[in-house]
């Protein structure tokens, strides 16, 4: 009698493996994935979902599916429009100065100056501080009566006494600085690293033949940080663009809605005046825009590398 299970074993045994090694590894990734399924692809799809109801709070409230009315009604609220105009004066605001001040930091750091670990070491300071500790530095920083700076100009003989975070004129320059000086030393790490990974040959290459700082700034250093430079500052502006915790301990969006950036307001829609399903379109409105933003990076990244 011919071995019926010879075949079977021959089959199995020409499979190829990748099926295998696929199934291997979704079983080792699934356990990561649970929690980003469950903690951010979850709340985002109910928060679309929410985004065309007319949620409110209380539970008591009925829920309607209302299709695009909410979206409609943030094509005419000029309140929304302004606090984008004023995200985005925020992001730019605090993502340029952040980038060119890091720069010049990290190739300070990166010389070989005496006790540089220390300086490296004051200067992640700011990174080390949770957001709320920051702001409440820097309100006392600000200060009318007894803050620092104020103080510091009455020595100098240059007045003080300024309201910076109620002043219509000033609050919203005082809350940039303060962005700043929050997000540098994140985007500092990011170019030390990729000055450190540029090979010393090249600078001493073009060194030998003449050239100065500036132009092995330009024609070795630069071209090696330029990959780095464009991921930081694309990511800088999106964190900057969801900026929430640190301006809301500063001002609250206050005077008078001048650093009332779009997460604020969103938070004053849902939690102040209980609008959910308002709050959730406004949401959906930023992640829109940063989807945007976020496809044009990938594509400008992706151009230049078939470029290469």
């Amino acid at each position: 009698m011919a071995d019926v299970t010879r075949p079977a074993r021959a089959a199995r045994r020409s499979r190829p493996p990748g099926r295998a090694l696929d199934r291997g590894g979704w079983v080792l990734v699934l356990p990561a994935l649970l929690p980003v399924l469950a903690l951010s692809v979850g709340p985002l799809v109910y928060g679309i979902a929410l985004a065309f109801t007319d949620a409110q709070s209380g539970r008591a409230a009925p829920v309607h599916w209302i299709g695009s009315l909410n979206f409609r009604d943030l094509l005419h609220d000029t309140l929304f429009w302004e606090s984008f105009r004023i995200g985005l004066v925020w992001a730019v605001g605090v993502t340029v100065p952040q980038f060119l001040l890091a720069l010049g930091l990290a190739l300070l750091l990166n010389q070989d100056l005496r006790l540089r670990w220390l300086a490296r070491a004051l200067a992640i300071v700011p990174w080390a501080m949770p957001e709320v500790v920051v702001g409440i530095m820097w309100r006392l920083v600000y200060s009318t009566d007894a803050g620092v700076l104020n103080e510091t100009l009455r020595d100098l003989g240059l007045g003080g006494g300024r309201d910076w975070l109620g002043s219509l004129s000033t609050a919203l320059p005082a809350v940039i600085v303060v962005g700043v000086w929050a997000g540098l030393p994140q985007t500092t790490v990011a170019l030390l690293a990729g000055l450190q990974n540029t090979p010393r040959d090249l600078h001493e290459a073009a060194a030998l033949d003449g050239a100065g700082a500036w132009r092995r700034f330009g024609a070795v250093t630069w071209p090696a940080l330029r990959p780095i430079a464009l991921a930081i500052t694309a990511l800088n502006l999106i964190w900057n663009v969801n900026a929430f915790a640190l301006v809301y301990v500063l001002t609250g969006g206050g005077p008078g809605g001048r650093t009332r950036l779009p997460m604020l307001f969103a938070y004053e829609e849902a939690f102040r005046y209980g609008q959910f399903g308002y709050a959730a379109a406004m949401g959906c409105v930023l992640v829109a825009v940063i989807a945007v933003c976020l496809a044009v990076f990938l594509a400008g990244r992706l151009r230049g590398g078939e470029e290469r």
